[in-house]
């Protein structure tokens, strides 16, 4: 079973860093799509995966794509925004990818807003996240100064800035147009659409917002390409998941695993069952904004 998100993770050791990354082929998918495709052909191509995004609402991530304003007379700057302020009672799989490998986050970044033609990015941290926000730091600074990001990179005419930003803990900011709001430096309450974050985001520019296990599945899609990531599935629903479960149960913890499993088999065989005299009742299926 291929784990593409997660094979690199360790739990005992710190996270990779650019030349480690490096070394196991990170941001070979950078340097692919500056040198052998166009924003539109990365576009395809994910659409073409049938990429969902993973932050809840499970649209085509190439799709969403497809609405933002291309060409020479697009409005400027764009904006790409990591959606990484997970409140979300119960939910630690963008934990578990921060903190695990930072560097697989950043290049994912780079390959979406380059397929975009987006101008400057932003990591949208939950404020409790300081490890993670050290890390990504630091992940940010690696990449300035090997030239993935900055001007002109690997010498091509695209230029990304990259920053990160820390949230001040409020649960709506999850949902994108209230993390718009939050950004601009405004309540953080959610926007009447249309328009749409793809044609009017932050500060009225075409923005697109994406979850942070969404952004990390790019660079093994640009790499392996879509027939492979939809070969990862046990469901029409192409890839791997990060499945975490919490509560009373033996074993609680995250797994990437198909989409498609069953909940009896994520409960079960990886989180080992009830806990002793614990007998099984209900479930989150995805988080407290769900049903039992």
């Amino acid at each position: 079973m291929e784990q593409p998100l997660t094979q690199h993770i360790n739990a005992n050791r710190p996270p990779l860093s650019l030349k480690e990354y490096e070394k196991v082929g990170g941001y070979s998918a950078v340097r692919k799509v500056l040198q052998q495709k166009d924003p539109a052909g990365v576009q395809k191509l994910v659409q073409d995966s049938n990429l969902k995004g993973r932050g809840g609402a499970g649209f085509s991530t190439g799709m969403k794509w497809s609405f933002v304003p291309m060409g020479p007379d697009a409005p400027h700057p764009k904006y790409l925004i990591a959606n990484a302020d997970e409140m979300e009672p119960g939910t630690f799989k963008d934990r578990l990818l921060l903190e695990g490998n930072p560097h697989q986050l950043i290049e994912g970044m780079i390959v979406a807003a380059y397929a975009i033609q987006a101008d400057i990015s932003y990591v949208f941290l939950r404020w409790a996240y300081k490890e993670a926000a050290t890390l990504i730091l630091k992940s940010i600074s690696e990449a300035y100064e090997a030239g993935y990001l900055g001007k002109n990179i690997l010498g091509s005419d695209w230029s990304l800035e990259m920053h990160l930003h820390t949230g001040v803990g409020r649960y709506m900011c999850g949902e994108e147009t209230a993390l718009l709001n939050a950004l601009e430096g405004k309540r953080a309450t959610p926007r009447a659409k249309p328009p749409f974050p793809q044609v009017s985001g932050l500060f009225g520019k075409p923005t697109i917002v994406n979850n942070v296990e969404t952004f990390c599945c790019l660079p093994h899609i640009i790499n392996n390409g879509a027939d492979w990531f939809k070969g990862l599935s046990n469901s029409e629903d192409a890839g791997t998941k990060i499945y975490g479960v919490s509560g009373r149960v033996k074993r609680p913890g995250a797994w990437e695993l198909p989409m498609g499993i069953t909940m009896r088999e994520l409960l079960e065989n990886y989180a080992g069952g009830m806990l002793d005299g614990y007998q099984f009742r209900g479930v989150l299926p995805g988080g407290a904004s769900t049903d039992f």
